[in-house]
């Protein structure tokens, strides 16, 4: 038998698969194939993985070596998969994935932008792997690379290495890893601890989770790479409690590696011991933030503290710690494999490696991808993401989940790395991308943010609890036409001391969506104020609808789709809303064909 006779299905089973039922196409094909007679000489293993990362085509399904990717596959599509393809070699035309750019049916993921123009350092197995497998992660060198520490090197040179490579913290701030472990590593105090921030909770946002779905042992190879660093025996991952698969998969995938020996005592035969327990966090957005993560673990209220004493001095039970997101940690393993230089020579100066995003919103493909730093927001959002759904204009796109920046069209042809997007008063963070249509009122926006933010505040220090209410007492007043020239100003005050005087990154950066969209989009606020519309049709206190009687065809499909019977007239001839009925929902503009359907001011 061939090494081409031997086939693997891999069906996504990542999240938003799941949603669509991949789990029971999964099982489908599983039975189909035990029980099919299959006429030649194939061996074919069905394999449920991580995330694949175009969410917007699930569930999907990859079949290797043959190098074919069927999308949006059902449970009714199975058979004909199994007969046609499975059986005969045969491609199922219909479920290709259909290539914008080329017009056309492609056979191969790499022949799409979307994956095409990806490089996956983090995301490397997640997709490609049963992640309950550790079978399927060592075959892919998983492992090796803890093996070469504890056999070539000393800790100090595993650190130099880490430093050379110029790997930043991918959770947010962007702190130099290398920099982190050596201050851990010269306290004299013990023990010292090793933490993996999984508390992925901003709105639009699994990168990290998906890592952890589809690729555990990676994430638990980095933190015992890094424990051997800076001489650390105990470890842990604080995992959002709704975070079931996560934490399903990392439990069984530590269990995995205590049986093999890569965790626990004598690791491979080593002097080096060190072992990882998960902690399950209660939900809170600012357990994100270092020292309330940390507060959290010891069973303290999920509060941040003042950091004029670093955690890497007296973090977790006043011990030195090493804290790094979920991305960071499984990006680890890969330096030490394919080194330091290799790394950095892989995005821009000062943001050195590629970033993992979750592209969402108003974009044709939404999914998770990864790309080297530096990629310009452009390529991103129209190469990898196929450009803005529906035919719309781009309007905005927000950076670094609820507390990052709104970065107009002007901009968008902007690197993606760190410092670009500080420059530009948005954020890395932790990788979410909400992509914005001209649908969307940037002040809503703006107050929808602050809503979430003032409810996730831990309310310890004034400056972000009374100051973010304010700001979204305003924004309230001028979404509901109660705005006053001078709120403008307001509010770009009390978003400079909010940031200025705030204990911890959640206060420091709230007002980060009102800053960038009162310096990108004023227009608009003016619009609020002074004129009380709303440009977007978003605002309903601000908005009237009306059909244009020149452009309406009496078509009837806006009167179909109208909720609450607001729409009158008669087929053929022009239609029209009454005002009192409509409760401004938009599904008439959705619905009509021919642009009929507008909006107005209040006024």
């Amino acid at each position: 038998m061939s090494e081409r006779d031997n086939r693997t299905v891999l069906v996504c089973c990542g999240p938003g698969c799941l949603s669509n039922h991949s789990l029971d196409v999964y099982e489908e094909l599983k039975a189909r194939i035990s029980k099919t007679d299959i006429k030649v000489d194939v061996k074919t293993t069905i394999k449920a993985t991580g995330c694949q990362g175009l969410c917007e085509k699930g569930p999907m399904l990859r079949i290797e070596p043959d190098d074919i990717f069927y999308t949006c596959v059902k449970v009714s599509d199975v058979p004909e998969i199994v007969e046609k393809t499975l059986l005969n070699r045969q491609v199922v035309e219909r479920l290709l994935y259909h290539e914008p750019s080329r017009n056309k049916k492609v056979l191969s993921p790499k022949e799409t932008r979307f994956y095409g123009k990806q490089m996956k350092l983090a995301l490397r197995n997640v997709g490609e792997i049963d992640p309950f497998s550790i079978e399927d992660y060592i075959f892919r060198g998983g492992y090796k690379a803890l093996e070469k520490v504890l056999s070539e090197f000393s800790p100090d040179e595993v650190i130099s290495e880490i430093e050379k490579s110029g790997l930043r913290g991918r959770g947010g701030a962007g702190f130099p890893t290398g920099r982190k472990w050596r201050q851990c590593a010269r306290m004299k105090d013990s023990p010292r601890y090793v933490i993996c921030n999984g508390d992925e909770g901003d709105p639009g946002a699994f990168m990290d989770r998906c890592i952890m779905e589809g690729d555990p042992h990676s994430v638990i190879e980095g933190m015992a790479i890094g424990a051997y660093a800076v001489g650390s025996h105990e470890g842990f991952m604080y995992i959002r409690d709704e975070y079931f698969l996560a934490i399903r998969n990392m439990l069984h995938a530590i269990e995995q590696a205590r049986e093999r020996g890569f965790l626990g005592k004598n690791i491979l035969g080593s002097d080096f011991d060190f072992d990882v327990q998960i902690v399950r966090g209660g939900g809170a957005f600012v357990c994100g933030e270092s020292t309330a993560l940390m507060a959290s673990i010891e069973g303290k209220v999920g509060e941040p503290r003042a950091k004029y004493i670093r955690s890497v001095e007296k973090g977790l039970w006043g011990k030195p710690t090493v804290l790094n997101n979920v991305e960071t940690w499984a990006n680890i393993p890969v330096i030490i494999n394919r080194g330091a230089e290799w790394f950095g020579s892989i995005g821009t100066e000062k943001s050195k490696g590629t970033k993992v995003f979750s592209l969402v919103g108003k974009v044709k493909n939404t999914g998770l991808i990864e790309v080297p730093m530096g990629m310009t927001l452009r390529d991103i959002i129209f190469d990898i993401g196929g450009g803005i759904a529906e035919g719309r204009k781009f309007k905005a796109v927000q950076t670094g989940g609820p507390s990052g920046g709104c970065i107009p069209e002007s901009l968008i042809d902007i690197p993606v790395d760190f410092d670009s997007l500080d420059r530009v008063g948005s954020m890395m963070g932790s990788g979410g991308m909400i992509v914005m249509d001209d649908r969307t009122c940037m002040v809503d926006v703006a107050r929808y943010y602050l809503k979430f933010l003032s409810e996730e505040s831990c309310g310890k220090c004034v400056p972000c609890r009374e100051g973010i209410r304010r700001m979204l007492e305003i924004l309230n007043d001028i979404c509901e036409g109660r705005g006053r020239p001078d709120d403008l100003e307001t509010l770009a005050e009390l978003g400079e001391t909010v940031k200025e005087a705030s204990l911890c990154g959640l206060g420091k950066s709230a007002p980060n969506p009102v800053l960038t969209t009162l310096r990108y989009f004023k227009g608009e606020y003016l619009a609020h104020v002074n004129d009380k519309t709303c440009p977007a049709g978003v605002c309903k206190n601000l908005t009237v609808y009306y059909i244009d009687e020149a452009l309406c065809k009496g078509c009837g499909l806006c009167r179909k789709s109208c909720p609450s019977g607001a729409i009158e007239g008669q087929p053929r001839q022009p239609f029209a809303i009454d005002e009192s009925k409509c409760i401004k929902c938009g599904s008439c503009m959705d619905a009509c064909r021919f642009g009929a359907v507008k909006t107005r001011g209040r006024a």
